[in-house]
């Protein structure tokens, strides 16, 4: 199988879409791991993506009588934009089909670049059974996104150029999977040409649907996937790119959401451009992991695309430094009375305080929500922790509580008295007309709601927060409503962050 995709990636057509992309070394990077690192700018592909490639491969590969059918795909980023160009360049019909969540700036990208764009469904999964339909009953050809071996071929065509850009050593390359068939022709091809090479997968904690393919053996489906780094946010991995990722990966790391925007601040910090967060999760990989590399060489990175909504960038700045450990987020217990806050101040020291969240609450104590600039990563954080508490201060690290950093945080000062029952869940609503109409209207009348905060930045989907108030006796009904009406939810109700700013007061 191996000798069959070698002889595929060396014989693909991409270059008459997609250009060489420069291998570009970080060097302020380089320095702070001790190591030299590349970034592969796949995002100065003409689409701002590596998926030109692969669409583009896959098209030239067909007939003549199959591009005079016309070719579809299911997509709500940058696939889409692949095809579409790929189509309009050999002068073949694209009918791309995407779900109506699809931000419109990645609708009218389809439609500037020759694409027809369908808007049906409220989820990818919808979307693609259409294009199915569409390509069935309209006799067109189906272009995978990445599990479809000309399409893997493709994309493997970035593994050639890593390898003949940088002959010299190479420790490792770090490959976003989404699907897999980047990580699958990359892998494959270095295995071939250069096996002491090692190759990385790297996905997002929330969307990992190759580390447990791997895990069970074989393609199995995710309960939920984040969708922030909505580029690899894929439930199950495809078959074939299981089969090559199991055989050549020598590892899968996986990356928060705080580490995704640490690498979007590094690649920004480098080079000035701005890297989807799909784009950025190879980079997130090697900063997380490139300290266990055993010998030398380049660690190198692909920076995957930059199709990203430009007000997401608010998520991204607020959530870097976290993701850097550069800044801490802190629950302390202080006296509630005159002074106590600028005796907390003078503990701190010299350092900066980047937020300072404060409301006055009945009682001899008042919980503040503060954020600390650091220098020292974590072991500062456990210092200063430390400091607190010799003070006779309690402390509660959040840093790295999601509930707290999307939703507390503006929230403080919330706490009322006499709520019986309250749940607190944490949900993901598809941002769409009446998603909300939808989410009330399945709730009983006597489930009150006792709290609401809603957030979006620039996503297909809305952070939620809400709480309700149900009987113990009910919470079963509850849940079941909850499985039914299918929005990713967290139950929050024990997190000491809502226990410690929001929760009910006696």
């Amino acid at each position: 199988m191996q000798d069959d995709y070698i002889r595929r990636i060396l014989g693909s057509s991409v270059y008459d879409a997609a250009i060489e992309t420069p291998l570009e070394k970080m060097g302020p990077l380089s320095d702070k791991l001790g190591r030299a690192v590349y970034l592969k700018r796949e995002d100065l592909q003409p689409v701002f993506s590596f998926k030109l490639r692969g669409a583009y491969n896959k098209l030239a590969s067909l007939s003549a009588d199959e591009r005079a059918r016309g070719v579809i795909c299911a997509s709500a980023g940058n696939h889409a934009q692949g095809v579409a160009y790929s189509a309009t360049r050999m002068g073949v019909r694209s009918v791309i089909v995407m779900p109506t969540t699809t931000p419109s700036i990645k609708v009218e990208a389809v439609k500037r670049l020759g694409g027809e764009a369908v808007i049906h469904g409220d989820a990818f999964d919808d979307a693609r059974l259409h294009a199915l339909k569409l390509c069935e009953d309209e006799n067109l050809v189906f272009v995978h996104p990445y599990d479809d071996p000309d399409v893997i071929a493709g994309q493997a065509t970035i593994g050639v150029e890593i390898l003949r850009q940088h002959p010299s050593g190479i420790a490792a390359v770090y490959v976003p999977i989404g699907g897999g068939g980047l990580a699958a022709g990359v892998a494959a091809f270095t295995k071939f040409l250069r096996p002491e090479i090692k190759v990385i997968g790297v996905e997002p904690n929330d969307a990992a649907s190759m580390k447990a393919a791997i895990a069970a053996g074989r393609p199995v489906p995710l309960n939920e996937v984040g969708i922030f780094a909505d580029g690899v946010a894929v439930k199950q991995a495809g078959e074939e790119t299981f089969k090559l990722c199991q055989q050549h990966l020598d590892d899968i790391v996986t990356v928060s959401t705080d580490e995704i925007c640490a690498a979007i601040k590094d690649i920004f910090d480098h080079t000035r451009a701005i890297a989807e967060p799909a784009g950025a999760v190879s980079l997130a990989g090697l900063r997380k992991h490139a300290g266990t590399l055993t010998g030398p060489g380049a660690a190198i990175a692909i920076h995957s695309g930059a199709n990203i909504n430009f007000d997401r960038l608010r998520h991204v700045a607020e959530r870097a430094e976290i993701g850097e450990r550069a800044e801490a987020i802190l629950a302390v217990t202080i006296p509630e009375r005159p002074g106590a806050y600028r005796a907390f101040i003078q503990l701190m020291g010299p350092r900066a305080i980047t937020e300072f969240n404060y409301r006055f609450a009945p009682g001899t104590n008042a919980q503040i929500f503060v954020g600390v600039k650091l220098s020292g990563g974590d072991a500062e954080v456990r210092t200063i922790i430390t400091e607190l508490e010799a003070h006779g201060h309690r402390v509660l690290d959040l840093t790295d509580n999601e509930l707290a950093k999307l939703h507390i945080r503006y929230m403080v000062g919330g706490r009322v008295g006499g709520l019986e029952n309250e749940l607190l869940y944490r949900f993901e609503f598809p941002e769409r007309p009446g998603a909300l109409l939808r989410f009330l209207e399945g709730l009983r009348s006597d489930w009150n709601i006792s709290l609401f905060h809603y957030r979006n930045h620039g996503s297909d989907y809305g952070r939620v927060l809400a709480g309700i108030q149900v009987p113990p006796r009910e919470r079963a009904m509850f849940e079941a409503y909850l499985d039914e009406l299918g929005y990713p939810h967290w139950d929050e109700s024990d997190n000491p962050a809502y226990r410690m700013f929001l929760a009910a007061s006696d």
